[in-house]
């Protein structure tokens, strides 16, 4: 008996495995109602609560960075958390970590501040969900331009009405003080890496495309190759295969 105990016990195991496993593997890309000339914007959650870290200053720069971003509340949603008023010991202030000339996290927005004003300057007044932003210091030694490269979600591709790590990575650029902020690759290709290359003065990446439109990236779909100069951030393709 405890031998049919025991097999039983292991194909529930299995069976409620594969359901998650089922439930997890969602599609990155939904293509219903879904074009190029049409993005999948992703609503602001009114329900989270916005906090900023406190500020960081990359080396041998005039700009102050803040990291904004939601309030990490556990055991329960913010909105709840904060009807119910939780212990302070249930939340997370941080929000972001800083090494070695990048930021990461989940980062809803960026705020620049000139050293020596008071003035707060928005990266962006979109949805975007911002996971590394590496500041190019190699480049600013040498050419004295200050730049920053984010990757990043900008749009809800796979239709859930919010922005996660579920969605299409995309590589964008900015000068250190936010402005010039630039989508250097391709809508609904999957970022797949970028290097710097100092003695071109470009920064190259990868990207996959979902050429059998299964929502999916996988060794069917196509892998496109970029560099972008940047001394005048123009993006240009390269065929190495």
């Amino acid at each position: 008996m405890k031998n049919v105990n025991r097999i039983f016990i292991g194909i529930a195991v299995l069976f409620f495995a594969s359901c998650k496993k089922e439930v997890d593997e969602k599609p990155k890309v939904i293509y219903e109602n879904t074009s190029k000339s049409a993005k999948a914007e992703a609503k602001v959650d009114t329900a989270q609560i916005e906090v900023a870290d406190l500020p960081i200053q990359m080396q041998g720069t005039n700009y102050l960075i803040h990291p904004v971003g939601d309030l990490n509340i556990y055991g329960g949603s913010a909105k709840s958390r904060s009807e119910s008023g939780s212990n302070v010991n249930d939340i997370s202030f941080k929000i972001s970590n800083y090494g070695e000339n990048e930021i990461t996290g989940y980062l809803r927005n960026f705020k620049f501040q000139e050293v020596g004003s008071d003035s707060l300057k928005t990266l962006t007044d979109k949805p975007v969900l911002i996971q590394t932003a590496t500041y190019l210091k190699a480049v600013a030694d040498k050419t004295k331009q200050q730049l920053l490269v984010y990757t990043l979600a900008d749009m809800d591709t796979n239709k859930d009405g919010k922005l996660d790590a579920s969605d299409i990575k995309s590589l964008y650029l900015s000068e250190i003080s936010g402005s010039r902020f630039t989508k250097i690759s391709p809508d609904f290709q999957e970022l797949i890496d970028w290097n710097l290359l100092e003695s071109k003065n470009r920064l190259y990446f990868r990207t996959i495309e979902d050429t059998n439109k299964n929502g999916e990236f996988d060794k069917n779909d196509v892998v496109h190759y970029h560099y972008v100069n940047l001394s005048d951030w123009k993006v240009s393709d390269y065929k190495p295969v």
